[in-house]
């Protein structure tokens, strides 16, 4: 028999190619099998080993050899739970659907991919070593929650591939699909974040701060004034940081906002989001160092309401819409001046639209990335400000001066920031054709 009839092309194989797809099968399979070593499982370190080579050698050789490896790990699979069954320990659904997917991932590796099965490796992973964290988190979502995450997934991928594309109405004003990328983001960041909460929101003043200031800052703010009410001056201290993390937090989310929706109005805007939400992060630490009273209390117990619904989507799309509309009407009469008055309004209503809208516009060259970045920010500065008429309601000398002071520290960094972004664009934008 000719080598040019030879079934495996065993001599067309680059030798460190098929090595580092083996090493990479094999360090995979290692990977999810010393996770299930550490539990005690019968599958283990060796076993998930053998897996992954086994499917890397089956991918290498071509579709019907990984079609065999599939077959294989299966009938491995169906052993090893007869096996548990007769020992009275039940089916090892878990192990191996693990089993399955080192396979594949395997498969995949000698196919000659790299990120993708590491990805799913990775992932897999941290499935099975979360399980106590996700059961505990499964046994505590509530049916409410449930249907928000449908209705979330239902605006995402049922809705809107059914709205029009392009602007619409006389004046070409309002773009459905731009409004309602911007609501599904707004409201999958609040949803995320409810999740870290929930998860571990009750653990501190400063960790329920922030996250429930990323889901709505000044929901937060008002959970933490009550409690002042409720506990006196002894909470004074706690309180404090927990509003300014909030803040914290809604800054970020801001920028974030920018950074996915705006990347340039972003790199205009930079400087005054970073110095305020160093502020901010500088004037907790200040008060951490001092001297705490034993007498504080607990960490709070926020109730946020659920960070996604129908009337908070619908409410969403609205005012983005309206700030939309009206920010291009002024910025074509009244030039950026005019955008700024809205942005500055928009932040009373919902700073997170206020800053969607701006970067849909920027995206869209209605108004320039520079423009956008400084209602950004302004929409901001309106927010820290309102949420201030909230702790007025705390009725504490203390609370209230030190807050006021905090505030107009953050307001004067953010605005040291836009000047130095307003002086340093010759330069950046000189840097960047030198580059070009």
């Amino acid at each position: 028999m000719t080598e040019g009839n030879a079934l495996l092309p065993a001599n067309a194989w680059p030798y460190n190619l098929i090595l580092m797809r083996l090493a990479l099968g094999l360090a995979l399979g290692l990977l999810i099998g010393l996770e299930r070593e550490r539990r005690g499982k019968e599958a283990g370190l060796r076993t998930f080993g053998f897996i992954g080579l086994l499917g890397t050698i089956g991918g290498a050789l071509g579709t019907s050899y990984a079609i065999s490896t599939l077959a294989l790990t299966g009938l491995l699979i169906l052993i090893l739970n007869i096996s548990s069954l007769r020992a009275n320990l039940g089916t090892e659904l878990t192990t191996s659907a693990a089993m399955m997917v080192t396979a594949m991932a395997g498969i995949l590796c000698g196919r000659g991919h790299t990120i993708a099965p590491a990805a799913v490796m990775v992932t897999a992973t941290a499935l099975l070593a979360w399980k106590e964290r996700l059961a505990d988190f499964s046994m505590g979502v509530s049916e409410g929650e449930i249907r928000s995450a449908i209705l979330l997934a239902v605006l995402a991928i049922v809705i809107y591939p059914a709205l029009p594309e392009g602007a619409v109405g006389p004046w070409r004003l309002v773009e459905p699909r731009t409004a309602w990328v911007a609501v599904i983001l707004i409201a999958g960041i609040g949803f995320f974040n409810y999740v870290l909460w929930k998860m571990y929101g009750t653990r501190g003043t400063e960790l329920s701060g922030f996250f429930g200031g990323l889901i709505n800052s000044n929901f937060t703010v008002i959970e933490l004034v009550e409690r002042v009410r409720e506990v006196g001056a002894a909470y004074v201290g706690i309180a404090y940081r927990g509003i300014l993390l909030a803040i914290g937090a809604m800054i970020v989310r801001n920028a974030t906002l920018l950074l996915i929706l705006a990347p340039q109005a972003l790199v205009r805007s930079f400087s005054a989001f970073g110095l305020m939400l160093g502020t901010a992060a500088l004037l907790v630490v200040l008060s951490q160092r001092r001297t705490r009273d034993p007498s504080e209390g607990a960490a709070p117990d926020i109730h946020l309401d659920m960070p996604f619904s129908l009337p908070q989507a619908l409410k969403y799309g609205v005012i983005f819409m309206l700030l939309h509309a009206l920010g291009a009407l002024t910025q074509r009469h009244f030039g950026d001046t005019g955008f700024y008055f809205v942005s500055i309004a928009g932040g009373l209503l919902s700073s997170a639209s206020a800053v969607a809208a701006a970067a849909a516009l920027a995206a869209q060259d209605s108004i320039p990335a520079a423009t956008a970045g400084v209602g950004a920010v302004l929409a901001s500065f309106t927010s820290v400000v309102f949420s201030l008429s909230f702790v007025l309601r705390s009725r504490s000398g203390g609370l209230i001066g030190r807050l006021a002071l905090s505030m107009v520290f953050i307001a004067v960094a953010g605005m040291v920031g836009l000047l130095l972004s307003h002086y340093a664009e010759p330069w950046v934008r000189t840097l960047l054709v030198n580059l070009e």
